[in-house]
């Protein structure tokens, strides 16, 4: 697990693209929630899943898909989208990216 706590870092610095890989880092994990960064290399796709938690997706370089609830969303550097707790969602990388992903406990109602 990486630590940034009472320090800095550089959040796109943190993972590295990988051929033909989703790498995800978790920073930090608490009873309500946790924080973690991903990185894809063009062509990997996650599984569907669902989080008991919202979570909050931010694009901070490339461009990524995320599937939610089988509606597609494209997100560009810069951009965000909140993923509601128990919805079926998905990553698919038909570019290069790298993400942060904020999932709390009653975070975003």
């Amino acid at each position: 697990m990486h630590s940034i706590k009472s320090g800095t870092d550089i959040t796109v610095a943190i993972l590295e693209f990988i051929p033909n890989t989703m790498m995800i880092t978790t920073i930090f994990i608490k009873a309500n929630g946790k924080l973690s960064v991903v990185s894809a290399h063009s062509d990997e796709i996650t599984r569907e899943k669902t989080s008991p938690h919202d979570s909050f997706a931010q694009i901070v370089e490339g461009n990524a898909e995320i599937i939610i609830n089988k509606e597609s969303h494209l997100l560009l550097t810069g951009r965000s989208i909140i993923i509601p707790a128990h919805a079926p969602n998905y990553m698919r990388s038909n570019w290069r990216f790298k993400m942060i992903l904020t999932s709390c406990q009653n975070a975003f109602v």
